[in-house]
Protein backbone atom coordinates (compact mmCIF):
# COMPACT_ATOMS: atom_id res chain seq x y z
CA UNK A 1 0.00 0.00 0.00
CA UNK A 2 1.15 3.34 -0.48
CA UNK A 3 0.23 6.90 0.70
CA UNK A 4 -1.41 9.05 -2.38
CA UNK A 5 -0.68 13.13 -2.99
CA UNK A 6 -3.86 14.71 -2.09
CA UNK A 7 -4.95 17.34 -4.55
CA UNK A 8 -5.32 20.79 -2.50
CA UNK A 9 -7.91 23.73 -3.46
CA UNK A 10 -8.29 25.29 -5.83
CA UNK A 11 -6.29 22.88 -8.16
CA UNK A 12 -8.27 22.65 -11.12
CA UNK A 13 -8.38 19.04 -11.16
CA UNK A 14 -10.69 18.99 -8.32
CA UNK A 15 -13.25 20.51 -11.02
CA UNK A 16 -12.82 17.39 -13.61
CA UNK A 17 -15.66 15.19 -13.80
CA UNK A 18 -14.48 11.25 -13.54
CA UNK A 19 -15.58 8.37 -16.03
CA UNK A 20 -17.34 5.17 -14.91
CA UNK A 21 -15.05 1.92 -13.47
CA UNK A 22 -15.75 -0.18 -16.75
CA UNK A 23 -13.83 -3.65 -14.49
CA UNK A 24 -13.40 -3.66 -10.51
CA UNK A 25 -9.76 -5.67 -11.14
CA UNK A 26 -6.28 -5.77 -8.93
CA UNK A 27 -5.59 -2.72 -10.21
CA UNK A 28 -8.85 -0.91 -8.72
CA UNK A 29 -8.57 -3.03 -5.51
CA UNK A 30 -5.01 -1.65 -5.19
CA UNK A 31 -6.38 1.71 -5.33
CA UNK A 32 -8.92 1.70 -3.47
CA UNK A 33 -6.31 0.21 -0.65
CA UNK A 34 -4.08 3.24 -1.14
CA UNK A 35 -6.91 5.18 -1.09
CA UNK A 36 -8.16 4.20 2.07
CA UNK A 37 -4.57 4.64 3.79
CA UNK A 38 -4.06 7.77 2.50
CA UNK A 39 -7.74 8.26 4.09
CA UNK A 40 -6.79 7.41 7.57
CA UNK A 41 -3.70 9.00 7.69
CA UNK A 42 -5.01 12.56 6.42
CA UNK A 43 -6.51 11.69 8.76
CA UNK A 44 -10.21 12.09 7.24
CA UNK A 45 -13.44 10.23 6.87
CA UNK A 46 -13.65 10.13 3.08
CA UNK A 47 -11.94 10.34 -0.16
CA UNK A 48 -12.45 10.16 -3.52
CA UNK A 49 -10.05 9.34 -6.02
CA UNK A 50 -9.99 12.68 -8.29
CA UNK A 51 -8.83 13.96 -4.41
CA UNK A 52 -5.62 11.79 -4.94
CA UNK A 53 -5.88 12.92 -9.46
CA UNK A 54 -7.34 9.64 -10.65
CA UNK A 55 -10.60 10.39 -12.42
CA UNK A 56 -12.35 7.42 -12.23
CA UNK A 57 -15.90 6.53 -9.88
CA UNK A 58 -14.62 5.66 -6.44
CA UNK A 59 -14.88 6.53 -3.09
CA UNK A 60 -14.15 5.56 0.45
CA UNK A 61 -15.64 6.20 3.56
CA UNK A 62 -15.11 5.12 7.38
CA UNK A 63 -17.38 7.58 10.11
CA UNK A 64 -16.47 5.08 12.89
CA UNK A 65 -14.86 6.40 15.75
CA UNK A 66 -12.45 2.77 15.57
CA UNK A 67 -11.92 3.07 12.12
CA UNK A 68 -12.36 -0.45 11.44
CA UNK A 69 -15.45 0.37 9.22
CA UNK A 70 -14.90 0.56 5.61
CA UNK A 71 -17.55 1.62 3.24
CA UNK A 72 -15.62 1.37 -0.47
CA UNK A 73 -18.06 2.42 -3.45
CA UNK A 74 -17.33 1.85 -6.87
CA UNK A 75 -19.67 4.04 -9.79
CA UNK A 76 -21.51 5.15 -7.16
CA UNK A 77 -25.16 6.56 -7.88
CA UNK A 78 -27.69 8.61 -6.15
CA UNK A 79 -31.35 7.31 -7.17
CA UNK A 80 -34.04 9.03 -4.57
CA UNK A 81 -33.12 11.85 -2.32
CA UNK A 82 -35.37 12.98 0.63
CA UNK A 83 -35.98 15.85 2.68
CA UNK A 84 -33.13 18.37 3.64
CA UNK A 85 -30.30 18.77 6.15
CA UNK A 86 -27.39 20.50 7.14
CA UNK A 87 -24.03 19.74 8.22
CA UNK A 88 -20.84 21.55 9.01
CA UNK A 89 -18.52 20.10 6.33
CA UNK A 90 -14.89 19.98 6.06
CA UNK A 91 -12.80 18.58 3.56
CA UNK A 92 -9.32 17.13 3.01
CA UNK A 93 -8.76 18.50 -0.19
CA UNK A 94 -9.41 22.02 1.79
CA UNK A 95 -7.86 22.08 5.36
CA UNK A 96 -8.55 24.30 7.56
CA UNK A 97 -11.81 25.02 6.24
CA UNK A 98 -15.39 24.06 7.42
CA UNK A 99 -19.32 25.22 6.19
CA UNK A 100 -22.66 24.36 6.90
CA UNK A 101 -23.79 22.96 3.56
CA UNK A 102 -27.33 22.12 2.58
CA UNK A 103 -27.79 18.62 1.55
CA UNK A 104 -30.40 15.82 0.85
CA UNK A 105 -31.39 14.26 4.38
CA UNK A 106 -31.96 10.41 3.59
CA UNK A 107 -30.18 9.18 0.20
CA UNK A 108 -30.67 5.85 -1.85
CA UNK A 109 -27.46 4.87 -3.31
CA UNK A 110 -26.46 1.91 -5.84
CA UNK A 111 -22.86 0.94 -6.54
CA UNK A 112 -20.16 -1.97 -7.03
CA UNK A 113 -17.96 -2.80 -3.75
CA UNK A 114 -14.63 -3.60 -3.67
CA UNK A 115 -15.15 -6.74 -5.94
CA UNK A 116 -17.66 -5.59 -8.37
CA UNK A 117 -20.82 -6.74 -6.55
CA UNK A 118 -23.59 -4.67 -6.94
CA UNK A 119 -25.30 -3.49 -3.81
CA UNK A 120 -27.81 -0.52 -2.51
CA UNK A 121 -28.08 1.77 0.47
CA UNK A 122 -30.02 3.79 1.86
CA UNK A 123 -27.72 6.48 4.31
CA UNK A 124 -28.78 9.54 6.51
CA UNK A 125 -27.13 11.71 9.09
CA UNK A 126 -23.27 11.88 8.90
CA UNK A 127 -22.93 8.76 6.12
CA UNK A 128 -25.85 10.54 4.12
CA UNK A 129 -23.83 13.58 4.23
CA UNK A 130 -20.39 12.09 3.75
CA UNK A 131 -21.53 10.02 0.44
CA UNK A 132 -22.90 13.20 -1.20
CA UNK A 133 -20.09 14.81 -0.50
CA UNK A 134 -17.62 12.38 -1.93
CA UNK A 135 -19.75 11.89 -5.18
CA UNK A 136 -19.68 15.91 -5.53
CA UNK A 137 -16.28 14.83 -6.03
CA UNK A 138 -16.70 12.47 -8.44
CA UNK A 139 -18.62 15.00 -10.49
CA UNK A 140 -16.10 18.05 -10.16
CA UNK A 141 -17.64 19.63 -7.27
CA UNK A 142 -15.98 20.80 -3.80
CA UNK A 143 -18.50 21.88 -1.18
CA UNK A 144 -16.90 25.25 -1.73
CA UNK A 145 -19.24 25.84 -4.65
CA UNK A 146 -22.01 25.44 -2.50
CA UNK A 147 -20.89 28.89 -0.76
CA UNK A 148 -21.47 32.45 -2.17
CA UNK A 149 -18.81 34.13 -4.23
CA UNK A 150 -17.87 36.29 -1.86
CA UNK A 151 -16.66 33.29 0.79
CA UNK A 152 -15.26 30.88 -2.88
CA UNK A 153 -13.01 34.24 -3.27
CA UNK A 154 -11.81 34.31 0.13
CA UNK A 155 -11.55 30.12 0.55
CA UNK A 156 -9.44 30.38 -2.26
CA UNK A 157 -7.07 33.56 -1.17
CA UNK A 158 -6.23 31.73 1.75
CA UNK A 159 -5.58 28.15 0.41
CA UNK A 160 -3.30 29.97 -2.23
CA UNK A 161 -1.73 32.20 0.42
CA UNK A 162 -0.70 28.75 2.70
CA UNK A 163 0.07 27.22 -0.53
CA UNK A 164 3.13 29.59 -0.98
CA UNK A 165 4.21 29.92 2.39
CA UNK A 166 4.56 26.43 2.68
Amino acid sequence: MALLDILIYPDHRLHAKARPVEQVNSRIQTLIEDMSETMYAAPGIGLAAPQVNVLERIIVIDISDSKDSLLTMVNPEIFHTEGCTELEEGCLSVPGIYAQISRGEKIHVRALDKNGKPFELVAEGLLGVCLQHEIDHLDGKVFVDYLSHLKQDRIKKKMLKKQRSA
